[in-house]
Formats: C-alpha cells, structure tokens, sequence
C-alpha cells in the first residue's frame, strides 16, 4: 500500500506524480494559529485529488497528538511506503522519518534535495497548473490567479524580487493544482472571497 501525503498544493501532488502509481492519498488536518489556505478550500482540494485519479481520506488531528494519531492511521490502513513532498526543511524531513518509521513504512521524498527555482519550472513546465490560494501580503496580486507554463517565469521573477523561495516552501505561497498529466479533466474555480490575516491573505475558493 502506497499513501501519498497530499494537500492539493503543487509540491505534495508532483511528487505523487513522480512516485506513480499511489493507492491512497492521505489529507492531514491540522489545527494551526493561522487557517491553512488548503482546509479552508478543503472541498476544492479533495475535489482536484480525486479529479487526479486518487482515492482520499481526510483525518483530523488532535492538537498535541498530530504525530501519535499519524502513525496510529497509517498502521490501521497497512501502509506499506510513504511519499511526501518536501524539498529542503531539515526539520520536516526527519519529521516524516520518524512518522514512517513509527509506522512501519519506508518514505519516498522524490523530490528531497532539488534546487527550489529549477523544480518550480518543471513542476510547471511538465503541465501543472496551480491557482494562487495563499500568499504574503507582498505576493497579494498572485492571488486567485493561475500559475503555468506561461506565467512561471513571471511568477518566479516576482517571488524572488521580493526575497522569498520560488518554490514557496516555508509557505510563502500556497498553490490549489487544477490541471496536470494525471487530471482526467480540469477543476473548475471561482475565488468567491478574500481574507486577510495578519501578513498574509488566502482566497476563498469554490
């Protein structure tokens, strides 16, 4: 049993991609000071996972026992690999190390390693097309708007004017995927509403 980590953001799906094929994809909930662009458009994010031919469960995580309940599922559903998409957090990495290992479960991190800027142009130049859902105030014109092929070079031009990983890794930016190679059709969406938190803003989208 192969269980992707996935939030419905570029990085998480592209390595998901990349470990083809994935039997499960696993949403994590948490509960964070700051509203995660990605629950908040949970419906959407379930909705472009199973438009990309992946089985979903959605589970909640208590605060203080995300890691324990973690485990906990992956054990239940007989995990056998665990792929996650992180690219350069020291921190995250061993965390998922430890939660794999904790499960009995070997991790792929497909995408540990590479350079921020050149995997943002792949990741979009292998036909992925993500909307803006999240960003830093400085990034607030991105917002609801769709990154491609066509508009990463610009993208990236203007997250690095502003001194911040192309990449959005440390979430500078979050991303909803609405098309790529494994999308069986595209997501339709409408940013209904913005809201604005402190230093940063998130797209309501439907």
């Amino acid at each position: 049993m192969r269980v992707a980590l996935l939030s419905g953001g570029k990085d998480s799906l592209y390595a998901a991609y990349l470990s083809r094929p994935i039997d499960l994809g696993l949403f994590l909930v948490y509960e964070t000071p700051r509203p995660s662009p990605h629950l908040l458009n949970m419906g959407k994010s379930v909705e472009t996972l199973l438009a990309a031919g992946i089985p979903v469960v959605v589970l909640g995580l208590s605060r203080g026992r995300e890691k324990v309940e973690t485990v906990e599922a992956l054990r239940r559903l007989g995990v056998d690999e665990v792929v996650a998409g992180d690219v350069y957090v020291e921190d995250h990495l061993r965390y998922m190390e430890s939660v794999a290992r904790e499960a009995g479960a070997s991790l792929r991190e497909p995408l540990w390693g590479e350079e921020p800027e050149e995997l943002t142009y792949r990741i979009f130049g292998s036909g992925f097309e993500a909307l803006v859902i999240g960003a830093r105030e400085g990034l607030g014109g991105w917002l609801g708007r769709v990154v491609d092929r066509g508009s990463v070079e610009g993208f990236v031009e203007d997250v690095k004017a502003l001194g911040m990983d192309p990449l959005g890794e440390r979430g500078e930016y979050h991303t909803l995927v609405i098309s790529s190679p494994l999308h069986r059709r595209r997501i339709g969406h409408e940013v209904v509403r913005v809201e604005h938190y402190p230093g940063y803003v998130i797209a309501r989208v439907v």
